[in-house]
C-alpha cells in the first residue's frame, strides 16, 4: 500500500493546484459543448430508480420535521414556557441538530471506524476510480440521506425556516450543495464527498446547540445561568471549528486532492473544472460567513454586544421594528431582573425572588 502524502503547506497547495488548473486548461484544445455531452452520456450513472427513491426521501424529511415540530418540538416549548419569539424558532434549530449529529457521527464512523483512509490520505479518494464503479452501500446510503435532506432543505428554506438577511445565501448553498452531492455521485467521486460532510457538519451541530441554549436562556420567567454559559462555549466552539475544518483543513484536504492529485491519478479526469469550480463556490461561501463571525467577536471584545447571541440570527423583522428608548429600558430591567433571581410579573418587577 501506497504511504500517505504529508498534508501539504499553503504555500503547497496554490502553486500545485495553481500548475494542474493551468496545465489542465492548455491541454483541453476541444474543450466544449460537445466535448461536455460526450463526456456526460460516457461517465454519468444515475438510475431512474435512485432519482426516485431520493425524491420519495425529499418527501418524507418534510413530513417527518412537520410531525416532529408539530407533536414533539412545539410541545416542547410551551412545556418550557420559552419566549414566543424563541419558542417560534427553536423547533428548527433542534430538527438540525439531530439530523447534523446524527449525520457527523456516521461519517466519523466512516472515515476512523469502517477502514476508509480518506481524512488521513486525501489524495486516496481517487484510487482505482473507473467510470460507473459500484458506489459501496454504506457510503450510498450517506448520499441518499444527504441528498434528499438537502432538497428538502431548499423547500423548508423558502417555506418553513424563519427568513433571515443571509437566506439568499444559505439557498446558493443548498443548491450548490446538492449539485454537488448528485453529480459526484453520478460520476463516482463519492469518496471526496464523504470527506466534504465530514468537514462541514460538525460547524452546524456547534451552531444549532448555540442557538438552542441561547434560545433556553428564559424559560419559565427565570434566567438559567447554566444555557447562558452552553451558549458562550458553543459560541466560541463554533468559531475555533468553523475556522479548522472549513478554512483550514478543507483546503489542504479537498481542494488539494480534486485540484491537484486528481490529475494525478486520473489524468483525463471528467468535469474537472466543473466540480473544483463548485468547491470553491463553498469555499467563497465558508468564507462570507465566516467574516460574520469575526465582526460578532470584534463587537463583543468592544463591548458593544453584552451577551451572546445567535451568531446567524438576522432576521428582517427585527430590523424594521422602531422601538422607543424607554421600551428598551425598560426591557433591559426586565432582562436584569430576571439574571438576579428576582420575579417578573406582567412586566412588572417584583422584589421577591422565586
Amino acid at each position: 500500500m501506497k504511504a500517505p502524502e504529508p498534508t501539504p503547506s499553503y504555500e503547497e497547495l496554490v502553486w500545485r493546484s495553481y500548475r494542474s488548473l493551468a496545465g489542465a486548461l492548455r491541454g483541453c484544445t476541444d474543450c466544449g459543448w460537445e466535448l461536455s455531452r460526450r463526456t456526460w452520456a460516457e461517465n454519468a450513472r444515475l438510475a431512474w430508480s435512485e432519482l426516485f427513491l431520493c425524491l420519495l426521501c425529499t418527501f418524507g424529511w418534510t413530513i417527518l420535521r412537520r410531525a416532529a415540530t408539530r407533536h414533539l418540538f412545539q410541545p416542547f416549548a410551551e412545556w418550557c414556557q420559552l419566549l414566543p419569539k424563541d419558542a417560534a424558532k427553536m423547533p428548527e434549530s433542534a430538527w438540525k441538530l439531530a439530523f447534523y449529529t446524527f449525520s457527523w457521527l456516521y461519517a466519523v464512523y466512516l472515515l476512523f471506524f469502517a477502514g476508509y483512509p480518506f481524512f488521513h490520505n486525501p489524495p486516496s479518494v481517487f484510487n482505482g476510480w473507473k467510470k460507473g464503479m459500484e458506489v459501496p452501500l454504506d457510503i450510498a446510503l450517506v448520499y441518499l440521506v444527504h441528498s434528499s435532506f438537502y432538497g428538502h432543505s431548499i423547500y423548508a428554506t423558502l417555506y418553513m425556516d424563519a427568513w433571515r438577511k443571509d437566506s439568499v445565501v444559505m439557498l446558493v448553498h443548498h443548491f450548490v450543495t446538492l449539485t454537488l452531492l448528485a453529480f459526484s455521485y453520478m460520476f463516482r467521486y463519492h469518496n471526496v464527498g464523504i470527506l466534504v460532510l465530514f468537514l462541514h457538519d460538525i460547524s452546524d451541530i456547534q451552531l444549532e446547540f448555540t442557538k438552542l441554549n441561547v434560545y433556553f436562556k428564559f424559560r419559565g420567567g427565570v434566567y438559567h445561568r447554566l444555557n447562558d454559559l452552553f451558549s458562550n462555549a458553543g459560541c466560541v466552539s463554533f468559531s475555533v471549528t468553523w475556522f479548522w475544518f472549513r478554512l483550514y483543513w478543507f483546503p489542504l484536504k479537498v481542494l488539494y486532492a480534486t485540484c491537484h492529485s486528481s490529475l494525478q491519478s486520473v489524468p483525463n479526469i471528467p468535469f474537472y473544472f466543473f466540480f473544483n469550480a463548485l468547491l470553491f463556490v463553498l469555499t467563497l461561501m465558508n468564507i462570507y460567513w465566516f467574516m460574520y463571525i469575526v465582526l460578532f467577536v470584534v463587537k463583543v471584545f468592544m463591548g458593544h454586544v453584552q451577551e451572546v447571541n445567535d451568531l446567524r440570527e438576522y432576521d428582517l423583522d427585527d430590523g424594521m421594528k422602531v422601538t422607543t428608548s424607554k421600551k428598551k429600558e425598560g426591557e433591559l430591567q426586565i432582562l436584569n431582573s430576571w439574571k438576579e433571581g428576582k420575579h417578573v410579573k406582567n412586566g412588572i418587577v417584583k422584589d421577591k425572588r422565586l
